[in-house]
């Protein structure tokens, strides 16, 4: 059987991450269903909270099927219940009922989401040993520009054929993209490697590849330090970016006078900066190391929540800004390469599932606990500096991860002398 390409392996990943990510862009339809529904702007926006809630527990709950059944099946489950989710919106619409949207939308697309967003991402993994963040990120990256792609196209739907009609020609269009992709899906042959490189038992004068630190199952890996110092990290990342996301309009309103166009202009080049920053930070992380992006990430972010209440001029608030995005997403990319890392690729996928219930966390706490400060302090300017310290909190824990890290080079270190000898 011929060894499958894995750049088309990638492309039929982002094919996937393209359609699920899709997600991102739902406040498109907020205003026509608050002109269409008569719905309120909290009831509309809870869809979305709902649908990334699901990501995180269906990722958790399913991480074991990818694993057990393999890419192209959970990516055909995913499929039906993206495309099933919805095309079930458009029904939601057509029946005026808020209830039935919350589960096609919230419920069932956000299963399909869950299971989309870790399939490709697990068998990428195992495709690109040699540049693991390059991989990911390809992948991760069409998730991060999805928005950016469907907007529009979602926009001109809904002008031309109406709110429900545009979620029926949505969901058989995702269904048919997400399918096709599954069907590439595979993971490479046992014993496979990149060519120039080799295995433990190598060839003489190939390029070695670096060993992860152990091989561990999903159960096992969830009892550890480090697993919960990447959800810990992960979730602090996730928490503070979806706030920026969330208010940077009336923020940048606020602190530097900047007019509601303008704003709006900002928010939708932060969009870029989330896609980009997935590919770049990625594969940055494949030549300086998982472990010191994340102290940059965290560093950097300490400085700029601090800077950013004392900024006056529009232009280097929006730069700051969308500095900051591109560490949200460079946190989404670079954590499967870390986990494969830390605890190998025998259930990356179940792995992986189980640091994004962080996502689904964060996707509630983030905008809930924005709006809490900024009413407790009466402006945003309190509220980047208490996010710049729990940045610090991130800081610390992406050092102390180093001493488990070292700790398990150094027992890998003995039993390789153990067998040599």
């Amino acid at each position: 059987m011929k060894t499958k390409n894995r750049w088309l392996i990638a492309l039929a990943a982002v094919g996937i991450h393209i359609s699920i990510g899709s997600v991102y862009a739902w406040s498109v339809f907020t205003n026509p269903l608050q002109q269409q529904m008569g719905w309120g702007l909290k009831q509309i926006s809870f869809t979305f909270s709902l649908a990334i809630l699901f990501l995180g527990l269906s990722a958790a709950f399913l991480g074991h099927f990818v694993e057990k059944f393999g890419p192209r099946a959970a990516g055909t489950l995913c499929a039906v219940f993206f495309g099933t989710g919805i095309a079930g919106a458009g029904l939601a619409i057509q029946l005026e009922s808020l209830l039935l949207l919350y589960l096609f939308y919230g419920v069932i697309a956000g299963i399909g989401l869950g299971v989309g967003y870790i399939t490709p991402v697990s068998t990428l993994i195992k495709w690109f040993p040699d540049r693991r963040g390059l991989g990911t990120g390809l992948a991760i990256m069409g998730f991060g520009f999805a928005s950016l792609i469907s907007s529009p196209i979602m926009n001109r739907l809904i002008n031309s054929y109406g709110i429900s009609n545009t979620f029926y020609i949505l969901g058989v269009t995702y269904f048919i993209v997400i399918l096709c992709s599954a069907q590439y899906l595979a993971p490479p042959k046992e014993g496979w490697v990149p060519k120039g490189w080799k295995n433990e038992a190598g060839r003489p004068g190939a390029v070695k590849m670096k060993q992860d630190l152990a091989q561990l199952t999903a159960n096992e890996a969830v009892k550890t330090r480090p697993f919960w110092a990447l959800w810990i990290m992960l979730f602090i990342n996730i928490t503070c970016g979806i706030a920026i996301l969330a208010v940077a309009s009336p923020m940048a309103q606020e602190l530097v006078g900047m007019t509601a166009a303008g704003a709006a202009a900002m928010v939708g080049i932060m969009g870029l900066f989330n896609g980009s920053g997935r590919i770049a930070w990625a594969s940055i992380s494949d030549y300086i190391g998982r472990p010191n992006v994340y102290t940059l990430f965290f560093a950097f972010q300490i400085i700029a929540f601090f800077m950013l209440p004392n900024i006056t001029v529009g232009l280097a608030f929006s730069i700051i800004v969308y500095l900051i995005m591109t560490c949200y997403g460079g946190g989404f990319a670079s954590i499967p390469a870390y986990i494969g890392d830390l605890f190998g690729t025998k259930q990356l996928g179940a792995i992986h599932g189980y640091i994004l219930t962080a996502w689904a966390a964060a996707g509630l706490a983030g905008p809930i606990f924005v709006s809490w400060v900024r009413e407790t302090t009466g402006s945003y300017q309190g509220t980047l500096v208490i996010f710049s310290g729990i940045f610090i909190i991130a800081f610390a824990i992406s050092l102390l991860i180093r001493l488990d890290i070292k700790k398990l080079r150094e027992q890998n270190e003995q039993q390789m002398l153990k067998k040599v000898s």
